[in-house]
């Protein structure tokens, strides 16, 4: 009798130890568990720790409420100033409602990447290749938003979306770098250009004032032959002030020449003007008559009128 006993109170025992190992559920920290009682939605969400459940009538499924990372596969597009791109990114989720994650779409990941790559097209085709390439916190959050929408209905949050790389095409690549270096140059000459305005200016005012001072510019020129001696140099310049190359320049300059004197034909110095057998030439009368002779005396001398 005590046998029979013993053996109901066992069978009893491994009776209870199945059943509690059926109904028996550990739910982690990390996710929450929404119990299907014949189908339906039984209940609140249950929490982490260990949950009971009727074996063969209830099914309790977990659902994971770590954030997710989603990449979208690179989506190809053309910008609003018609240049195509390739452009990748990352979105951030996590579920906040198990239930409405598991009742009201089928696959949430499958829906969250689809709903992302549509997105992501359309935020290509919305913006320009500048704002692809700077601008990408505001393309940010716009694509945050479009993506946020539809999911909240889903029971998921949308947490952060980030566009992770830009692919240009090559032709677009070495344009962009012609275009940098252009530019990169034409500043460079602006600073150059700015800091030649300065430095003649300062060398104006300092001109102006070894003008005022001349004892100035003999100390500048001391200066400079102590820094050139200075070097240990065999070779001395010393500079020739630039008054003393002017007055040279205005000595050693020929005198006119007389040009009255080089415009009369056989003209040959001193004196008045001949033929070129040594002869004077005649007078010539005011009245437009024949030319007066000079009168001779008997003895040939030239009688005075």
């Amino acid at each position: 009798m005590v046998a029979d006993l013993l053996v109901a109170v066992a069978a009893a025992g491994s009776a209870g130890v199945v059943y509690l190992a059926a109904a028996a559920r550990v739910v982690k920290q990390y996710e929450r568990g929404v119990l299907f009682r014949l189908g339906r939605v039984s209940g609140d969400v249950r929490t982490p720790g260990l949950n009971l459940i009727i074996p063969f009538v209830d099914r309790l499924q977990k659902v994971n409420l770590q954030i997710v990372t989603l990449p979208v596969p690179a989506q190809e597009g053309i910008t609003r100033d018609n240049v195509t791109v390739r452009v990748d990114a990352v979105v951030y989720f996590r579920v906040v409602d198990a239930a409405s994650a598991l009742v009201k779409v089928e696959d949430y990941k499958f829906a969250v990447s689809q709903m992302a790559q549509t997105s992501l097209r359309s935020i290509i085709g919305k913006s320009d290749l500048d704002d692809l390439l700077s601008d990408r916190e505001k393309l940010n959050q716009g694509l945050e938003l479009m993506i946020d929408s539809p999911a909240v209905g889903w029971g998921i949050q949308v947490d952060r979306v980030e566009i992770k790389d830009v692919s240009l095409p090559d032709t677009m690549k070495r344009s962009m770098a012609r275009q940098a270096e252009a530019d990169r140059e034409r500043r460079a000459r602006i600073i150059n250009a700015d800091a030649e305005l300065q430095a003649s200016k300062k060398l104006a005012e300092a001109a102006q004032q070894m003008a005022e001072t001349p004892t100035a510019l003999q100390l500048r020129l001391l200066q400079t032959v102590m820094a050139v001696a200075a070097e240990k140099n065999s070779t001395l310049v010393l500079p020739i002030p630039v008054e003393l190359l002017h007055f040279l320049e205005r000595g050693g300059r020929p005198s006119p020449p007389d040009q009255d004197r080089d415009a009369a034909p056989g003209h040959t110095g001193g004196g008045p003007e001949r033929h070129t057998d040594g002869t004077p030439p005649l007078p010539v009368t005011d009245t437009g008559g024949t030319p007066e002779l000079p009168v001779t005396g008997t003895d040939g001398t030239p009688q005075v009128p």
